[in-house]
């Protein structure tokens, strides 16, 4: 659902905006609200988000994030899964991780909903490739297929079962197949 205000706002006047359920995003200078999650969507990311934390975050590589504000670029958008490298993670003075995150993630992956616009979501993917992340994925449930995004190359479709999915080179201890990933939906 696009908002847009009476008079045009600045990203500093959108972040100053009390949070919706499900979140806002702000992209060129107009408000969308996401898509509520349902239950193919909500599976996939609560897993992905886990089992990247089991293989990265115990080495200290990286962690994965679900739901969380990124503003950067001129947008603010909250990405179904983030994954920052341990050492862009930003900190507060007390080392705990900060409420803030002002930057691309090394890795952003969306979940394709039913009523959600693949135009709009794959145009998220492509500012994060701009704004430095790594890969981008983007994942369809109702196809059983991740479309995976790379900077400065061409995207790759993967539709078989028995596939490997590209991961940025900082998370190659995280191996996942698409059958993996879509049998998640039949646990």
């Amino acid at each position: 659902m696009v908002t847009t205000p009476s008079k045009p706002i600045s990203i500093g006047e959108f972040l100053a905006l009390p949070e919706t359920k499900p979140a806002s995003e702000y992209i060129d200078g107009k408000i969308f609200q996401k898509p509520m999650p349902k239950g193919k969507h909500s599976t996939i990311q609560t897993e992905l988000s886990s089992a990247i934390n089991v293989a990265l975050k115990p080495q200290k590589t990286a962690r994965a994030f679900t739901e969380l504000r990124c503003t950067f670029g001129g947008r603010s958008t909250v990405p179904d899964v983030t994954v920052f490298t341990w050492d862009r993670i930003p900190r507060d003075d007390n080392g705990a991780i900060a409420d803030s995150f002002q930057a691309a993630p090394d890795w952003t992956i969306e979940i394709l909903s039913p009523e959600q616009s693949q135009t709009r979501v794959t145009k998220n993917i492509l500012h994060c490739l701009a704004n430095g992340t790594q890969l981008g994925w983007l994942i369809d449930p109702k196809e059983q297929s991740v479309l995976v995004y790379f900077q400065g190359q061409q995207p790759v479709f993967f539709e078989d079962a028995k596939d490997i999915l590209s991961v940025p080179d900082f998370a190659k201890a995280f191996k996942l197949t698409l059958d993996e990933l879509f049998g998640w939906l039949l646990e």
